[in-house]
């Protein structure tokens, strides 16, 4: 799908502009494409409630109030993968460093770039240049999160674009500018893989591999499959954050789409599924009524769900060989000390 890129766009108080600041904007190219891609979402929302599961994709939780609603998610006391990931990161950022040397980092998903800020304080103490493409689809926290890190680090240049992971790998990649740094870094964190299905996860690999030119650097960052007990306590918080999290998506859909969900009949259901080894998300219809969206509807009964995400829990040596697979070498594993995270850092190489 054609973009274009607008950075100017994102900048609405143009009396504060940072030099050292680019927010640019993937959009489709013309109203055609545009049509056709809100087209194509619809149908995405249609096809996945006809199915006799009924599903809706993980990235309609994504609207200002879910990312707000994600944040507070990481600060939960029974959600570990957030403090254990960034436990990682603050240990070993000097030695992820020192292994790629001067890189341009470039993050997917990168929220409020909390646990980036490891990265560039190691990059940083070794003086090297500070260069940083975070990509989110939420506007204001993606330029709320830069404008922070300019003031913290003066030495910084953001060149953050507003995209979907796939937006991204397809135009960030060999037509980016050059920059004066010899080598980049693509950053995935907070376990987002596990969001994917085995075989989304595959297309992802193969995005990431044509994204990378040979010698550049890919950090990996996953959730390790662990008890039933802990894991579904991470995803049910006490404070009901994650149920918040859960039913906006609703709420989100209403306001793109046009459809009638009522959120008062749909309660938040979350637990591990021990043989896929994945945490599901659900919303379980509280009693029987329909739903419609445009000219369709759809019949929900009392216990039927929707599910709206799944949360993958790996094996570190298996995940290893996959990558290794998609030309992504592995070059340094780190982990916790109770083994529940774990950051993989893998090199791009030529085959």
């Amino acid at each position: 799908m054609a973009t274009f890129r607008t950075p100017e766009l994102d900048r609405p108080d143009h009396a504060d502009l940072d030099p050292r600041l680019q927010i640019e904007t993937l959009r489709d190219s013309d109203r055609s494409d545009r049509l056709a891609a809100q087209a194509a979402d619809r149908n995405e929302i249609l096809n996945g409630l006809a199915q006799p599961q009924k599903t809706l994709p993980a990235k309609y939780f994504y609207d200002q109030h879910g990312s707000e609603l994600f944040e507070a998610i990481c600060g939960q006391p029974e959600y570990y993968p957030t403090r254990t990931e960034a436990g990682i990161l603050e240990r070993y950022a000097g030695e992820i460093a020192n292994a790629t040397g001067p890189c341009e980092l470039v993050e997917l998903g990168s929220g409020s770039s909390t646990k980036t800020r490891a990265l560039l304080d190691a990059y940083r103490d070794l003086g090297e240049p500070l260069c940083y493409t975070p990509i989110d689809v939420s506007r204001t926290i993606l330029t709320d999160s830069a404008r922070q890190l300019l003031r913290d680090y003066p030495t910084l240049h953001v060149r953050g674009a507003i995209a979907t992971y796939e937006q991204a790998l397809a135009e960030l990649g060999a037509s980016r500018d050059a920059i004066d740094l010899p080598s980049r870094m693509l950053i995935f964190l907070g376990s987002s893989l596990g969001n994917f299905t085995p075989e989304e996860c595959d297309r992802f690999f193969m995005q990431v591999r044509d994204f990378l030119s040979t010698g550049e650097y890919f950090l990996l960052g996953v959730d390790l499959h662990k008890s039933t007990a802990q894991l579904e306590a991470a995803y049910n918080d006490a404070d009901g954050v994650t149920a918040r999290f859960n039913l906006n998506v609703l709420d989100h859909l209403n306001s793109r789409f046009a459809t009638n969900f009522d959120r008062d009949n749909f309660e938040h259901w979350a637990f591990y599924n021990e043989h896929d080894r994945q945490i599901e998300m659900h919303l379980r219809c509280l009693k029987t009524h329909d739903v419609h969206l445009g000219d369709r509807r759809f019949s929900f009964t009392q216990g039927e769900t929707i599910r709206t995400e799944i949360s993958r829990k790996f094996d570190v040596g298996t995940l290893q060989t996959q990558l290794d697979h998609y030309s992504l070498e592995p070059v340094n594993v780190w982990q916790d000390p109770q083994g529940w995270f774990t950051s993989i850092l893998t090199r791009r190489i030529a085959r």
